[in-house]
């Protein structure tokens, strides 16, 4: 992890002075977990979490929000303000702030999609399959949000197949028994202009 950390932080800025790291990968994955681990392991770097951006009316639709509540301010250098979600009251809370810092954190479905990506200076796959995500997110969850997961797995279906993450990954990164694997993604052979024939699941050679 800190290796990670330690290369992550050589990267060069790419928005405004932050460099901004994705971490996507299926609900369920891990992105969470791993993301905080490596925020510590950053010296306590802040955490976007995509789930404060989303809402139960926009599962995915939340693009303009994010650059201008978050992405436009680091972009400036400036701290961000966002009004994050409560997703049992079902309506967004007050500000919360998001400092400026030299590396920023973005988590969540969706943090490697195509209107961010210019933003990000690397890219993390959790590399979960994603039937095992859903899985493992659904029984973390329990039965009461059951009917929530069933709308959830369509809408994540749709927004891989309209706009895959892993194709332009830096990094898979896969939880073992002890601590995470990184190995290099499939980013780093796709071009900008090259027609994607494969989604968001593991490759055969992953």
């Amino acid at each position: 992890m800190h290796d990670l950390a330690s290369r992550l932080r050589r990267l060069p800025p790419s928005c405004g002075p932050v460099r901004l790291v994705g971490v996507d990968g299926h609900a369920g994955s891990g992105k969470s977990t791993f993301a905080g681990e490596l925020a510590t392991a950053l010296g306590d770097a802040p955490v976007l979490h995509l789930d404060d951006i989303a809402s139960h009316d926009e599962l995915f639709a939340w693009t303009d929000r994010l650059l201008t509540q978050v992405i436009e301010p680091l972009s400036r250098g400036e701290s961000a303000h966002y009004a994050p979600y409560d997703w049992r009251a079902r309506r967004f809370g007050p500000p919360r702030t998001l400092p400026c810092a030299p590396v920023v954190l973005v988590e969540g479905v969706g943090a490697g999609r195509r209107a961010l990506r210019p933003y990000l200076a690397h890219l993390l796959w959790m590399e979960l399959p994603r039937e095992d995500s859903w899985t493992r997110g659904q029984l973390r969850d329990g039965a009461e949000q059951r009917e929530f997961w069933a709308r959830w797995v369509a809408a994540e279906r749709r927004h891989f197949a309209e706009d895959p993450s892993r194709p332009f990954a830096d990094l898979l990164v896969r939880q073992c028994e002890k601590g995470y694997e990184v190995l290099p993604g499939p980013g780093t052979t796709v071009g900008p202009d090259q027609p994607l024939t494969h989604g968001d699941g593991p490759s055969a050679v992953c």
